[in-house]
C-alpha cells in the first residue's frame, strides 16, 4: 500500500478546495451558456465538423500556421487521448461509482462548446514568434482580447504559469506513471526501465518542435485509437446481453442519493466531471495552442476541426473503457486506474485483454507528454519571451522518468490541482469574450454554407 505522506495530503486537500462547486459549476456552466449562446451549435455542425477533420485536401495553403487541420486535430488528440481514457475512466468509477460516467458525457456535450470557443479564439488572437512559428492560446487571447487590461494581461499570466506547471503534471508525469505501473504489473519490467525508455523517445521527438510532433502525432493517433476501440468492441459485441444493463446501472447510479447530495455537489458528479475534463481538456485552455498552430483562413473552420477532438476522446473512446469496467464488475473489489481497466478486459478476454490495455496505454501515453511538451513550452516560452526553451524542454523530459517512479495517488492529486487553476482564467476569459466567438461563428457559418452550395452545383453540374 502506498504511503500517503505529507505531499499526498497537500495536493488532496488543494484539490478538494479547486475541484469544489464553484469549479464545477464554471466548467459545466461556461459550456451551457455557450451552446446557448451559439445555437447549439456542436449539435448542428458535428458532421460538418467531421467532414472537415478527416477529409484530406480541407487546408488552405496560402494561410498562415504551421501544421494543417488534421495534424492540429491529431496533436491535441494526442495529449488528450491517454491515461484519462483508461487509468482516468477507471478512478473516476472506483471513487465515484458506475454513475460519474454518465456525468463524463454531459460535461463532454457541453464540452464541445467549450473547446469551439477556446479554439475560435486562440486562432484569431494567435502572433507570429520571433522564431516564425504560430503562438496562442489562453495567455493571447486574454491579453490581447480582453480590453480590460488589469484584468486580461494578469489572468493571461495566471493561466501560462499553470500551465507551464500543468504540463509536468497531467502531461508528464501521470502519463510515465501509468505506464510504469502497467508495465510493472503486466510484464514485471521494472518502473526506472520503463521511465528511461519514455525518456529517451521523448528527448528523441521534442527535438524537432511543433512540425515534428505534428508528423509523430498524425502517425501514432490513428494508430493508437483504433487498436483500442477494436479491443473494446470486441467485448461489447460478444457480450450484447451485457450491453443494456451496463448502461442502466450508469445511469441510475448518476442520480442516486450519493451523487446528488453526497459531498457538496457529490461525490459522483464531481469525479464524473473532474476525470471527464481531464480527459477531454474541454475549458482547462490546452488544446487551443495546438489549434493556433493551425493552417486556416477562418477561426470557426479549425474550431469545428477542435471540437471533434471531445466527441472522439469522451463519446467514443470513454464509452468504450467505462462499459467494459462496468460489465466487468471489478470496480468493486481493490483495484484502481489502468490496473482495474486492464483486469476488466482480461475478464472477457483473458491475458490478451491486459496486453491490449497495456500496449494502448502506451501509445496514448506517449502521444500525451509529445502533445502536452508543446503545451508547456508554449505557455513558458510566452512568460520568459521564448528565453531558455531548452532548459525547460530539458527538465520536461527528465520528470518523463521521475514520474514513473513516482507515486501514483500523489501524481494524481498534484495533476487535478493543476488542470483546476488552468481552468480558472481560461473559463473567465471564454465568458468576456464569448461576444468574438459568436461574431467570428456567424461569419463563417455563412461563408460554409456559401462554399456548401457552390458544391452541391458542382456535384450537380458534373453529372
Amino acid at each position: 500500500m502506498e504511503d500517503r505522506g505529507f505531499l499526498y495530503n497537500f495536493f488532496d486537500t488543494a484539490s478538494g478546495i479547486v475541484w469544489g462547486p464553484v469549479l464545477l459549476i464554471l466548467l459545466v456552466g461556461t459550456g451551457v451558456y455557450l451552446t446557448f449562446r451559439l445555437g447549439f451549435l456542436q449539435f448542428r455542425t458535428l458532421f460538418y465538423a467531421l467532414k472537415l477533420a478527416f477529409k484530406p485536401g480541407k487546408e488552405t495553403k496560402g494561410e498562415k500556421g504551421d501544421i494543417s487541420h488534421y495534424q492540429a486535430l491529431t496533436t491535441a488528440l494526442a495529449a488528450t487521448i491517454g491515461t484519462g481514457n483508461i487509468a482516468g475512466v477507471a478512478t473516476a468509477v472506483f471513487l465515484g461509482g458506475p454513475g460519474a460516467v454518465f456525468w463524463m458525457w454531459i460535461t463532454a456535450v457541453f464540452g464541445m462548446a467549450t473547446k469551439y470557443a477556446e479554439a475560435v479564439l486562440a486562432v484569431k488572437y494567435r502572433i507570429t514568434a520571433p522564431n516564425g512559428e504560430m503562438a496562442g492560446g489562453p495567455m493571447y487571447y486574454l491579453s490581447r482580447g480582453v480590453k480590460t487590461k488589469w484584468i486580461g494581461k494578469p489572468l493571461g499570466v495566471l493561466f501560462a504559469i499553470f500551465g507551464a506547471v500543468a504540463a509536468f503534471g497531467i502531461g508528464n508525469m501521470v502519463q510515465s506513471n501509468s505506464v510504469s505501473d502497467v508495465m510493472e504489473t503486466t510484464f514485471s519490467v521494472p518502473t526506472w526501465v520503463t521511465g528511461l525508455i519514455l525518456f529517451l523517445f521523448a528527448g528523441l521527438v521534442l527535438l524537432g518542435g511543433i512540425k515534428s510532433i505534428g508528423k509523430v502525432t498524425a502517425f501514432f493517433v490513428p494508430i493508437m485509437a483504433v487498436f483500442y476501440i477494436i479491443g473494446a468492441l470486441i467485448i461489447i459485441i460478444m457480450n450484447m446481453d451485457m450491453v443494456v444493463p451496463a448502461f442502466g446501472t450508469i445511469l441510475n447510479d448518476a442520480f442516486t442519493a450519493s451523487a446528488l447530495g453526497g459531498g457538496l455537489l457529490g461525490t459522483v458528479i464531481r469525479y464524473g466531471v473532474a476525470r471527464g475534463v481531464f480527459s477531454n481538456e474541454a475549458g482547462l485552455g490546452s488544446a487551443p495552442i495546438a489549434a493556433a498552430a493551425a493552417r486556416t483562413d477562418y477561426a470557426g473552420r479549425q474550431a469545428l476541426v477542435s471540437m471533434t477532438q471531445v466527441f472522439i476522446d469522451t463519446i467514443i473512446v470513454c464509452t468504450m473503457t467505462g462499459l467494459t469496467i462496468v460489465m466487468a464488475g471489478q470496480y468493486k473489489g481493490e483495484l484502481d486506474g489502468a490496473d482495474l481497466t486492464s483486469q476488466s478486459f482480461q475478464v472477457f478476454l483473458g491475458d490478451a485483454g491486459a496486453y491490449i490495455v497495456t500496449i494502448g496505454l502506451i501509445f496514448f501515453a506517449f502521444s500525451t507528454i509529445v502533445g502536452w511538451s508543446y503545451y508547456g513550452e508554449k505557455c513558458f516560452g510566452y512568460l520568459t519571451g521564448n528565453r531558455a526553451l531548452g532548459i525547460y524542454k530539458l527538465f520536461f523530459v527528465l520528470f518523463v522518468f521521475i514520474g514513473a517512479v513516482a507515486q501514483l495517488d500523489t501524481v494524481w492529486k498534484f495533476a487535478d490541482v493543476m488542470n483546476g487553476l488552468m481552468a480558472f482564467p481560461n473559463l473567465i476569459g471564454l465568458l468576456l469574450l464569448s461576444g468574438v466567438v459568436a461574431s467570428e461563428t456567424n461569419k463563417f457559418l455563412k461563408v460554409a454554407k456559401e462554399e456548401r452550395r457552390l458544391e452541391r452545383e458542382a456535384k450537380y453540374s458534373s453529372n
